[in-house]
């Protein structure tokens, strides 16, 4: 596949063996630049794109990282930061003339810190890994992605990630409170800390989401939940993905909020049950999972209410379960929807958009159109509580002509999305896979706000640069904001 992508700088690629050469003196062992090393690094989790990078380079301290970044400013070289590479959207996608820094070897816990229901940790440490840490004292951390096992805490603070129970317990960003941060020049700073809020501007919000455009996270601060008393998972099996959808709805219009509330279609059902049997009915058209926490009084009131709408929407099976080892078999196939439905077919592109959620039967029809329309399969798994669809297209990129129909297919799905008031991503990021369809959400005076911000952080964009933005305008054009030597123009900021 062709990807429109920053030209490679020529004086760049030029002097590669000085920059290697350098890096090894901040990084000893610590450098990777032989072309069949540096072949792990050519993509991440949107496997459609591949580039070699520059070099790679994984340092394993906070003054390294500062040490890279200002050598990168002072020679002008790009820098793309990765975690654990498993973006969905291309947000770690290398470029030739750009060093990736990565930052797996940032995997420490820190410190847990109970009293005060947090836990400071490294970037690279796997979101699962949190929860482990705090489990024996009754805590875990809430948000879940399907790739929690894989997937980085700080990659997870640039996506803004969600999971499954992000409807109940909020993303990425309603969980963390901290972040120590470099910027490009090398200078460190630390935002937030253990306490709830700050008299300051809130540049954790800002920083969340931001996909690697305005600095490397060093270090994450997160929220750390008790476990509720009682959780119980119930399966309710629809003859037709429309009446599944149209389930979910009157379940939140009626005041539920479930801890988790996630759909599946035929397709992604047949592919679980093949992939890791785990007691979904076949014959469903459409499965949703609800999970209920709190209370055991309370749980089993909500699942009777539950089980209720659920037969007034036309449901053909409910299946509670009785004990935690079935609680956790129910989530196991949504948490391996994507493995599974990779068994069935060559290759899949993972979408992700996010609906209003009373649109969720008449987005599926149009999908259903659309899959006809480009003679594709398509599987969908959904965050259906907020919205958040992860429709997955089957193709064979062996077969001509078969990657571009998932592109274009993928792409009207999202502008579908925006078309019905939607937006483009509800936790997977931007990246490269959405930024030329951002001018169907932002009009231009919006992205060139968007930009001045980068801007602020980082003037010569030599941070994740080809990312997210369709075009890139020069700072001076943009911004009369005193940003001079790439400093911040917030003097009031924490600094060390």
């Amino acid at each position: 596949m062709t990807l429109q992508m920053p030209h490679p700088e020529a004086a760049i690629l030029t002097h590669r063996g000085e920059i290697v050469a350098r890096l090894e003196q901040i990084v000893p062992g610590g450098v990777i630049h032989t072309e069949r090393e540096m072949r792990v690094y050519e993509c991440d989790a949107l496997t459609l794109y591949r580039q070699l990078p520059l070099v790679v380079v994984l340092p394993e301290t906070v003054e390294q990282v500062s040490q890279i970044l200002r050598l990168a400013q002072d020679m002008n070289i790009k820098v793309v930061p990765r975690g654990s590479g498993t973006s969905l959207s291309g947000g770690s996608l290398p470029l030739a003339d750009a060093i990736l820094l990565g930052m797996s070897k940032f995997n420490r816990i820190l410190e847990t810190d109970f009293e005060n229901r947090c836990a400071r940790v490294q970037p690279g440490v796997t979101n699962s890994a949190i929860s482990r840490a705090v489990e024996d004292h009754g805590f875990y951390y809430a948000p879940d992605p399907s790739s929690q096992i894989a997937c980085s805490i700080g990659g997870n603070v640039a996506e803004n990630s969600g999971g499954v129970h992000c409807l109940k317990y909020g993303l990425t960003t309603n969980n963390i409170l901290g972040l120590e941060v470099v910027l490009m020049g090398g200078e460190v700073l630390r935002l937030g800390g253990k306490h709830l809020d700050s008299d300051l501007y809130d540049l954790i919000g800002v920083l969340t989401g931001s996909e690697g455009l305005l600095g490397v996270i060093t270090e994450v601060t997160v929220r750390i939940l008790q476990k509720p008393e009682t959780a119980r998972g119930v399966l309710l099996g629809f003859p037709t993905v429309q009446a599944g959808g149209d389930c979910v709805a009157e379940i939140i219009a009626r005041g539920i909020i479930p801890g988790g509330l996630e759909m599946m279609d035929k397709a992604s059902i047949d592919a679980a049950e093949a992939f890791q049997p785990c007691g979904y009915p076949r014959d469903a058209g459409s499965l949703v999972i609800v999970e209920l926490d709190g209370t055991q009084a309370e749980v089993d009131v909500l699942i009777e209410r539950v089980a209720a709408i659920a037969l007034e929407q036309g449901a053909t099976s409910i299946k509670v379960s009785q004990n935690e080892a079935e609680r956790l078999r129910f989530w196991s196939g949504r948490k391996n929807a994507f493995p599974a439905v990779g068994a069935i077919g060559p290759d899949y592109l993972c979408m992700d958009g996010t609906i209003p959620r009373f649109q969720l039967s008449n987005v599926l029809a149009r999908m259903d159109q659309l899959a006809a329309q480009y003679g594709l399969r398509v599987a969908n798994v959904f965050h259906a509580g907020d919205g958040n669809l992860h429709p997955l297209i089957l193709y064979d990129s062996s077969k001509p002509g078969d990657s571009e129909k998932a592109e274009a297919f993928g792409a009207d799905i999202l502008c579908l999305c925006v078309e019905v008031g939607g937006v483009l991503t509800g936790e997977h990021g931007v990246g490269v896979e959405k930024r030329d369809l951002m001018d169907r959400m932002f009009n231009e005076i919006d992205l060139q706000q968007q930009e001045r911000l980068k801007c602020a952080f980082d003037p010569a964009h030599r941070l994740n640069p080809g990312k997210v933005f369709p075009t890139l305008h020069r700072c001076a054009e943009l911004s009369r904001m005193h940003v001079h030597n790439g400093q911040l123009p917030f003097p009031d900021l924490p600094r060390f």
